[in-house]
């Protein structure tokens, strides 16, 4: 494949030395990572752009936080400042100079040699400047300055903790500069940016070249080649961003993740017979489709095996130590059997979907959305700037088959994603987008939707789940009907040797249980012919939170191979195998949830004496409202009664006529650990530290049938909510 090349022999000290964009590569280009001079203040009037000495140093590309840097500063600090010198080699005469910066965190500043030369919005996209007429011959000075407010609510900051210290599902924050700096020698007249779309069905590749400067007399030509012959060449007039060219591919050769064949690609703009510009790239020859409820790769189903990945690291924080480690997590994550990985709340560098390329690795793209008061419409306008920087960026990458922009986002979102998702299919129409994982979902056209369900039951997740077989009605279901392209795209979170950190349930107490509730929450969703595919929570521990397959320092938690051989075996939707469809069941609710017909509930917030559960207890003094309760973001549909406390208890009254039951079922949505009585008898408690997102359909035949008398009964719920969101409703139901 391709030969990373520098026109500058780079000192080993120099950290990730390598080219930072495999997709766009010149031969000429100057690496400035390393020492910068380093200043940092929480006063915005204070300017060091003039200033005689930094305080600090600091080791760029990692930022103030990171060990790497070698600062190690985790405290909050607003404005940052960067200086170093360079100088442009002197082979790159006539040559126009453009200095990239891979992405910084959040508003940031450029200068060069005292005078300012740009400015970009967004901590994630990368952003570049033509610096050339602010130049000198001898030596140069570039000053970067960022200004990065993780506690606005105007940033997308991810998973950056907003407190001084990280906390549940939010780390360490990164601040500046994150990723490499460089400066590249461009023609007079230069290519900007390259799109390259794979048409499987007219094997070829089309292509199209935005060229910056003048055009006149200059032809576009672009050489597809393989590991041994050129394989296409083809050419059109340089205008601006118009012209483009077909690449015709005889027996072409597919991109998959068993064999993720590459072509090389050199594109040039030439003038007089001499190429004034070139870029060295490469592209994959691969489709993504969809077909009813079924998302093809190549038109065939592959069920998607993913691993949610955060990217960070222990000692860079968002940034990787080396190249190597950026690949070592793809294949790690490969050697658990995992074939893909949802790039979770942060836009990961081009040199980690370089290596997902090249693996087989399949990506679904996403943005540190988190952070964001949706409330305020000034969050609008920079989110969708830089997605569209993003996309551009990253389309050309055959491992990303899909976008998700958002995440687990309030109803206040729904405008934002409408017109991110348009903003998407419009930049690329050869993939699928999701306008946010999880929770609320409100585009009247999706093409693909998921959900998140963390129960770490997988008799009760299968039941949810598997169309066809849950015994209960419709109105219980997820309200999916598999008509579209699903998966549940986060699950699992399976704590395991968390110390003081925490991970989702009850940690299995032997790693046999472990393994049997692993195989049985991911066998559940295999085996589901409707679902595409899944994302397991997830690849690493991540600082406080533990539900990684290995350590936050890489090691293996589990056994590899015991694990490969669970998630390498046939799942449905990849062997077309139907499930048998149940018959329909009568049902008699004697106790009704948010979606029935249900009844008032007496509740109190305040912890009522121990005799609460039994029938004698006076309620008079509780209030009464409506189930369900609660005040959880993505299911404000179910939402009756508003329950915001830690604590609230529940009693109904409701009478039952004596007619024979065969079985009892309870729906529950609970969040989180909830108790339920039958006059006095505890029928039904959850595991500890779970939850669930759904009603999730309860067999507790055996209890009811101990507890329920003839006449009256009372029914009494305690939840308490520890996290997150909260929520409980249940109802109760018969069939004779």
């Amino acid at each position: 494949m391709l030969l990373l090349m520098a026109a500058v022999t780079l000192s080993q000290t120099t950290p990730r030395s390598e080219h930072p964009r495999p997709d766009m590569m010149r031969a000429q280009w100057l690496n400035l990572n390393g020492s910068w001079e380093f200043a940092e203040t929480n006063d915005p009037k204070l300017s060091f752009l003039d200033a005689k000495a930094y305080p600090d140093k600091i080791i760029v590309p990692f930022c103030r936080e990171s060990a790497l840097s070698g600062l190690g500063r985790k405290g909050f600090v607003t404005n940052v400042w960067y200086r170093r010198e360079f100088q442009v080699p002197n082979s790159w005469d006539g040559k126009r100079i453009r200095l990239h910066i891979g992405a910084c965190d959040w508003l940031t500043t450029v200068w060069v040699n005292g005078k300012q030369v740009g400015e970009h919005q967004g901590g994630s996209a990368a952003f570049a400047f033509d610096v050339t007429d602010f130049l000198i011959s001898s030596t140069n000075s570039v000053v970067i300055k960022a200004f990065d407010d993780t506690k606005s609510g105007l940033q997308a900051a991810g998973k950056q903790s907003q407190r001084e210290e990280s906390h549940g599902i939010f780390y360490t924050r990164t601040t500046g500069i994150w990723q490499t700096v460089w400066l590249e020698g461009v023609g007079r007249s230069y290519i900007e940016n390259l799109r390259i779309e794979p048409d499987l069905a007219n094997k070829c590749f089309n292509l199209r070249a935005e060229v910056r400067g003048e055009t006149d007399g200059i032809t576009v030509k672009a050489t597809l080649t393989d590991a041994t012959r050129k394989v296409s060449e083809g050419s059109v007039i340089a205008d601006w961003r118009n012209g483009q060219i077909r690449l015709n591919v005889e027996n072409p050769k597919l991109w998959s993740t068993k064999n993720p064949y590459l072509y090389d690609l050199k594109v040039e703009l030439v003038r007089d017979g001499q190429t004034i510009d070139e870029i060295k790239s490469y592209c994959g020859m691969r489709s993504v489709t969809i077909k009813g409820y079924k998302l093809l790769i190549n038109g065939e189903p592959v069920f998607q095996r993913l691993v949610l990945d955060q990217g960070f690291y222990p000692d860079g924080i968002w940034t990787a130590s080396s190249d190597k480690e950026l690949k070592a997590d793809i294949e790690r994550s490969m050697a658990y059997g995992f074939n893909g990985a949802r790039l979770h709340q942060k836009v990961f560098e081009p040199r980690f979907l370089y290596w997902a390329d090249k693996l087989g690795y399949l990506c679904w793209g996403e943005s540190p959305n988190y952070g964001l008061n949706h409330e305020d419409p000034r969050v609008d306008l920079p989110v969708l700037e830089e997605w569209g920087e993003i996309v551009r960026r990253d389309r050309n990458h055959p491992a990303i088959i899909g976008w998700c922009p958002f995440n687990e986002t309030p109803d206040s979102a729904a405008r934002l994603q409408q017109a991110t998702v348009n903003l998407t299919r419009q930049l690329d129409p050869s993939r699928p987008v999701i306008e946010t994982s999880g929770w609320s979902h409100h585009l009247a056209d999706p093409e693909v939707i998921d959900a998140h369900d963390y129960d770490q039951n997988p008799m009760s997740f299968r039941q949810r789940w598997n169309a066809g077989s849950s015994p209960l009605p419709d109105r219980y279901s997820t309200n999916f009907k598999f008509e579209i392209p699903f998966m549940v795209s986060e699950f699992g979170g399976i704590g395991w040797d968390t110390g003081k950190g925490w991970g989702y349930g009850a940690a299995p107490k032997t790693l046999d249980e472990f393994y049997v509730r692993f195989e049985g929450l991911a066998r559940a969703l295999m085996d589901n012919p409707h679902m595409f595919g899944f994302c397991y929570t997830q690849l690493t521990d991540v600082e406080q939170e533990r539900n990684g397959m290995y350590t936050y320092d890489r090691k293996p938690k589990f056994d590899v191979a015991k694990i490969h051989a669970m998630l390498s075996a046939p799942a449905a939707f990849e062997t077309g195998a139907l499930p048998k469809p149940r018959g329909r069941e009568s049902w008699t609710v004697i106790v009704g949830s948010a979606r029935d017909e249900g009844t008032n509930w007496r509740y109190t917030e305040i912890n009522p004496p121990a005799n609460w559960t039994a029938a004698t207890f006076s309620d008079r003094d509780w209030k009464s409202g409506p189930g369900g309760f609660g005040a959880k973001g993505g299911f404000e549909k179910d939402v009756r009664t508003p329950w915001m406390s830690p604590d609230i208890w529940l009693r109904q009254n409701f009478s039952y006529d004596g007619a024979k039951f065969s079985e009892a079922w309870m729906p529950i949505h609970f969040d989180n650990a909830t108790e339920v009585y039958l006059n006095g008898q505890l029928i039904w408690k959850s595991e500890d530290k779970t939850w669930n997102d759904g009603y999730a359909a309860t067999d507790v035949t055996a209890a009811v049938k101990k507890a329920l008398t003839v006449g009256q009964n009372l029914i009494a719920v305690h939840t308490h909510q520890d996290t997150g969101g909260q929520f409980i409703d249940l109802a109760l139901l018969l069939k004779g």
